[in-house]
């Protein structure tokens, strides 16, 4: 598809996706500062990132970044206004194309470049922005965001970005929007004092010394979304191995601190386990190229693509505990299988806006449980997945505002996982469900992507129409209410607490056979063998008896 295309192609499902959805949080007061961080403004819309080369020095002692970043892009519409992101107190001192330096119109964290002339469709150009200062320091990392300026337990220093939702350019200056990704990935320079080593994305090209410092070069080669490029500083050992993958071998690289190596050697067969598991049921990783590199890091862990941060303090579960209760959880390291998930729900298939970001994080966090599955058996992995439910809020729904940065509750993880563990009962078989979150992943392929088209590729594949579940689970607080009530052998039944239209069957039990029924919210009846029956756990639903 050219670019043009795929241009025109987003105007149409952009608008359709701002003006169809309800706003779930209408009590929230949104700022033009909101606006210009969340849509797609008219400074934006026009170009098409190619390539990103950032180049910083950081300087630990002061706790400051100063560098450049120099974007390629591509032409699809002529303007001559270009929307660059930078977050305070970091300054955007300089811009310049073709040596020539360019005005800036500052309007808070964004900073609207005033191009020397009107752009040709088609062309490719490059624009270069100076920055510097003391980027935020991250409160409460990954969580809260920006720069973590810690040390290690021998005093050297230990720094790693994270920036998710908080947005990238609270330390670099970009294109500060998920729909657009650079084609062509970046290169990412970064000079640290001498005796420190960064970590950032994809393959290490190359490290030039001086006296005093080192610049380590790395590359992304794959599109790349703008928070998942990360630097990481320390005082590293690295470690690799050989992964038989589906597209050949995978180089897997380990990165951790040196008084740490030994056990990481150990810990970290998780690593392998879990890219065993994850091809199996998504597909090959996304990432061959670029290779994969799980990086210890001062805070819990990030999903940074082919540079998997992790801080899990060398536990199982979550560090130490088992979120879903079941004791399963007990038996993988969460911060490995979870943010490993990632590499195919955030960084392969991207949302498009993270009111959408239930497409991360519910997909990854039912990746657990198909890490489960995949090691332990499927009655196993259904034990995790629905001892997670008591995890669950159902206070405001998974699906955020659009066009404002604003993402929807944290039941996405939990209950969006609990939604696709319910889908995959309807889907009926196994094999079609794998193949489904297989397809995912190859049709989505490096793409950003909308709920709505997610939703409706389901639709697709398993030739039924959801539009009433996933308005159910995603928009909605209220969970099915299956209500029934005995007499004798007859049940009846019928939902409440359910959208319009709300349709999905459900199994019972009754005597060791499974039996579907097809409520509506009108009482139905059946006769059954017994008074007594069970519903199917693996559907997330409520029940009364009348």
């Amino acid at each position: 598809m050219n670019n043009i295309y795929k241009y025109f192609i987003f105007i149409i499902l952009y608008s359709s996706l701002s003006n169809s959805q309800e706003n779930p949080d209408e009590k929230h007061v949104f700022d033009r500062q909101d606006t210009l961080r969340g849509s797609v403004t008219k400074e934006r819309v026009w170009w098409d990132l190619q390539h990103y080369h950032l180049n910083i020095k950081v300087d630990p002692d002061k706790k400051t970044i100063n560098g450049y970043n120099e974007i390629t892009y591509l032409v699809l519409d002529s303007y001559d206004v270009i929307q660059i992101d930078l977050q305070k107190p970091l300054i955007l001192f300089k811009a310049e194309q073709n040596n020539e330096r360019l005005d800036i119109i500052y309007d808070g964290n964004a900073h609207f470049i005033k191009l020397k002339k009107k752009q040709v469709v088609g062309e490719f150009n490059k624009l270069k922005v100076f920055y510097g200062g003391y980027p935020r320091e991250a409160p409460r990392a990954p969580w809260d965001g920006g720069i973590s300026w810690k040390k290690d337990k021998r005093g050297n220093h230990f720094i790693a970005s994270s920036c998710q939702g908080l947005g990238a350019s609270i330390w670099w200056p970009n294109k500060d929007h998920m729909y657009d990704e650079p084609d062509s990935g970046a290169l990412i320079s970064v000079n640290v004092p001498k005796g420190l080593f960064n970590v950032s994305n994809g393959k290490l090209k190359g490290i030039e010394h001086d006296d005093f410092s080192s610049t380590f070069h790395w590359e992304v080669i794959n599109p790349i979304n703008n928070y998942g490029i990360n630097i990481n500083i320390g005082d590293y050992a690295n470690f690799s191995e050989i992964y038989e993958g589906e597209n050949g071998d995978l180089i897997m690289d380990y990165y951790v601190l040196t008084y740490n190596l030994e056990k990481a050697k150990t810990h970290f067969k998780d690593a392998k386990r879990t890219m065993k598991a994850f091809e199996y049921w998504f597909g090959p990783y996304p990432f061959y190229d670029d290779s994969f590199k799980l990086v210890e890091t001062p805070y819990l862990g990030m999903e940074h693509q082919s540079s998997v941060t992790y801080g899990n303090e060398y536990k199982m579960g979550y560090l130490g505990r088992d979120l879903s209760g079941t004791g399963w959880g007990l038996k993988f390291d969460y911060i490995i299988v979870h943010e490993m998930g990632h590499e195919w729900f955030a960084n392969n298939i991207t949302y498009i806006d993270i009111a959408d970001m239930w497409i991360h994080e519910g997909f990854t966090t039912y990746s657990e449980n198909l890490f489960v599955e995949y090691h332990y058996g499927k009655k196993a992995g259904s034990e995790y997945v629905i001892g997670q439910r008591k995890n669950i809020k159902n206070r405001n729904p998974i699906i955020g505002t659009y066009n404002v940065n604003k993402s929807g509750s944290g039941d996405m993880y939990s209950k969006g996982a609990n939604m696709l563990h319910t889908l995959r009962q309807l889907a009926g078989s196994d094999e079609l469900w794998r193949n489904i979150l297989r397809g995912l992943n190859k049709d989505f392929y490096h793409k950003t992507v909308s709920s709505k088209q997610v939703e409706d590729y389901f639709s697709l594949k398993m030739n039924r129409d959801l539009e009433s579940f996933f308005d159910q689970y995603l928009r909605d607080t209220r969970i099915p209410l299956f209500v029934f009530k005995l007499n004798g052998s007859e049940l009846f039944y019928k939902w409440e607490e359910v959208v319009d239209d709300f349709d999905m069957p459900i199994e019972i039990i009754v005597e060791q056979e499974n039996i579907m029924l097809y409520p509506t919210k009108n009482w139905k009846k059946i006769r059954i063998k017994s008074d007594k029956f069970e519903i199917n756990k693996n559907y997330y639903t409520n029940k009364k008896e009348e």
